[in-house]
């Protein structure tokens, strides 16, 4: 068994990271109107500097800009697509707590503009460090899963196929213009692969109107679409989880109900999949996974500051294997360390701690 010299690494993370104390303070002041936007640019600018060579430290093989200029994890690239915009509207509702009150809403055609910010923060990524530099967007199934219907203008899309096909290209000029960039490791965050698997989510998705067993067939093909045309030696991954704010949750269910079309379904390299609680179920939706793709297996959990010892970890990659082979697995936290810019409930020292020990964890496993 050896180290994997392409991501997925056998080592790997999700994306996004607490924020420094300073980067916060920036922010704060950016809003208040202390300081302008160039100003807390530079303050990103630095603060993603010493982050990455934190990763590298570590003993990273990919490393992100922890998503740092984002409020975010998806919103902040969404609104930044051609035909959509940001609104004010209702918190996401998480059990025990809502997040601050912002959503996007699709105004006119979608399109992948070739000024999207993320491409120049994904530039200045790839500046500043000799390792491989990990981006990370939603899915584009990201733009639909919450708003529905209501949330795509009629004036815009008079029929919903009409936008699934544009959301679908968008994004396939979206992986385009990161390949140019010269991203080789993209990943596409997608929560609705695992919250189809939640009887509470497909019943949301009923009473609006929504077909859950259609819907997710949707997202595949707009997935598909997206990926159709990636180059060989770019590698796209998916990141799943069942939601992530302030260390609580939304969805809960094991992988059974999707594996089979996930695995089979969607062209991607490989899945970054949660298994660090009871709530994501066993590992036997694994046997599905066909060869020449990667399932990372997202034991080390975010959510708390206890870090996981190795015996732990070895142990949950020992019962992985009884459903995937060894060498198709990797290891990575189970999701996002701060999936909005608030962050989970943990020290940022507990944070590198997780990171170093997945890193050492997959040297002794691996090799």
């Amino acid at each position: 068994m050896t180290q994997r010299t392409t991501p997925p690494f056998r080592a790997d993370m999700v994306g996004s990271l607490l924020r420094s104390q300073r980067l916060k303070e920036a922010r704060e002041k950016q809003a208040a109107g202390t300081i302008d936007v160039a100003a807390l640019a530079r303050v990103e600018d630095e603060e993603i500097a010493k982050l990455v060579k934190k990763q590298e430290e570590v003993g990273l093989q990919a490393v992100t800009d922890g998503e740092f200029r984002r409020a975010f994890w998806h919103f902040d690239f969404l609104e930044n697509l051609t035909g959509v915009r940001g609104i004010e509207t209702e918190g996401i509702a998480f059990k025990g707590v809502a997040t601050k009150g912002h959503g996007v809403r699709v105004v006119g055609k979608i399109d992948f503009p070739d000024n999207h910010p993320h491409l120049a923060h994904f530039k200045y990524l790839k500046s500043v460090t000799n390792k491989v530099p990990k981006m990370t967007i939603p899915s584009p199934s990201m733009l639909h899963y919450r708003g529905g219907r209501k949330a795509v203008d009629a004036s815009a899309y008079l029929h919903m196929e009409d936008y699934y096909a544009d959301l679908g290209k968008a994004y396939a000029k979206a992986v385009k213009a990161f390949y140019d960039a010269g991203c080789r490791y993209l990943q596409l965050d997608d929560t609705s692969l695992s919250y189809f698997c939640d009887p509470e989510q497909r019943q949301m998705l009923k009473d609006r109107g929504d077909d859950p067993e259609r819907l997710i067939h949707i997202y595949r093909d707009m997935i598909n679409t997206a990926t159709a045309a990636k180059p060989a030696d770019m590698t796209i991954t998916t990141h799943t989880c069942r939601g992530n704010f302030k260390s609580t949750f939304i969805a809960s269910g094991g992988y059974e109900p999707v594996a089979e079309m996930v695995f089979n379904g969607i062209n991607v390299d490989g899945y970054f999949m949660e298994w660090d609680d009871e709530r994501s179920g066993g590992f036997e939706p694994l046997r599905f996974l066909p060869k020449g793709k990667q399932v990372v297996l997202g034991l080390v959990t975010t959510k708390l500051g206890t870090v996981e010892t190795k015996h732990y970890l070895k142990r949950r990659i020992e019962q992985a294997t009884q459903f995937a082979p060894l060498d198709q697995l990797c290891l990575s936290p189970q999701c996002g360390f701060a999936s909005t810019e608030e962050g989970n409930v943990l020290a940022e020292d507990e944070q590198w701690a997780k990171l170093a020990l997945i890193v050492e964890t997959a040297k002794e496993v691996w090799g």
